[in-house]
């Protein structure tokens, strides 16, 4: 899915905070236990892929590099509220990108979180520089960092269509390097492609067993199956009443449990959003600090109902 700026929603739907378009109650989700803060560490990426949610590329540079010291900021916040988090999450773009990037998974790790960064684990990871604070942190953190990687599909040719030609190759070379040197790690695929999941379990099986990687695809944290985000999808509205119809609480939707730290191209401070989903949408920037941030969520988007409430889909491990 290209991305559409969300000035122009579904028409009659996702346009009133509080209420759908057939006038019923939207439903809203409050930050119950923060288990999880993520940072985006940017939007530069070394490529660009056929339907990037978020249009990372080589030259999106909307959202900016984070710095280790604004990092550190957000864990003295986390502190200061008694947020219970247990991980703290890296996306981007490219979070290798970041030349800070070892430095800001290092002071999470030291802060005593478990890290999670999302990676397509190609040439950014794979530069020298940043092989040797990896395998620094390898060394003095193993049981409390870990790297989910973009994987697709399992066959090269299908994944290459959305991530261009040879990014299979490079990143199973980059595997190959993690997989070696005994970093954990996960992968996410994506549910698009009308195999199936047991199919697609099937199929990654079948991948990790042929390069050796211990990654158990029936497991759904170490592989992780993303359904697609099209903002211009047909969706229905989530209501107040769809918690019961539906048998889901608020507490499984991801902004329960988590928000996302972004610095945007030009501001002079970060800020936090609702959701790792949402990063150009006005309505879900909660305010540059935690404590701003606690407030009520309403599930005022196509990707609340289809990829949260519908599609039980989650960014964390």
């Amino acid at each position: 899915m290209k991305h559409q700026a969300f000035d122009n929603p579904p028409p009659g739907k996702f346009r009133d905070r509080e209420t759908t378009a057939q006038g019923n109650r939207r439903a809203s989700v409050r930050l119950r236990e923060a288990e999880t803060l993520w940072f985006n560490t940017g939007t530069l990426c070394n490529i660009t892929c056929e339907n990037c949610y978020i249009e990372s590329s080589p030259t999106n540079d909307r959202l900016v590099y984070l710095t280790t010291a604004e990092v550190r900021d957000y864990l003295d916040q986390i502190a200061e509220r008694g947020w219970p988090v247990s991980e703290i999450g890296f996306t981007g773009g490219e979070p290798f990108m970041n030349p800070q990037m070892i430095e800001m998974t290092r002071a999470a790790l030291e802060a005593g979180y478990r890290v999670l960064i999302l990676t397509n684990a190609m040439q950014p990871m794979m530069r020298p520089k940043m092989r040797a604070g990896l395998l620094e942190l390898q060394r003095d953190f193993a049981d409390r960092l870990c790297l989910r990687i973009s994987v697709d599909h399992w066959r090269a040719e299908i994944h290459d269509r959305e991530r261009g030609p040879g990014s299979f190759a490079r990143t199973i070379e980059g595997m190959r390097w993690l997989s070696d040197n005994g970093f954990a790690m996960d992968v996410a695929g994506r549910a698009i492609w009308g195999d199936g999941e047991a199919a697609t379990r099937a199929g990654f099986a079948e991948l990790f067993a042929e390069h050796g990687f211990d990654i158990d695809a029936s497991h759904p944290a170490r592989l992780v199956l993303f359904p697609e985000m099209d903002e211009t999808a047909e969706v229905p509205e989530i209501t107040e009443a769809c918690w019961g119809i539906l048998g889901k609480s608020p507490a499984s939707v991801m902004c329960a449990s988590s928000r996302m730290v972004v610095k945007r191209k030009g501001a002079a401070r970060p800020t936090v959003l609702a959701c790792t989903l949402l990063p150009y949408s006005p309505e879900f920037e909660l305010g540059e600090t935690l404590a701003e941030a606690e407030g009520e969520v309403f599930l005022n988007h196509p990707h609340c109902a289809k990829f949260c409430v519908l599609g039980g889909a989650s960014c964390s491990a």
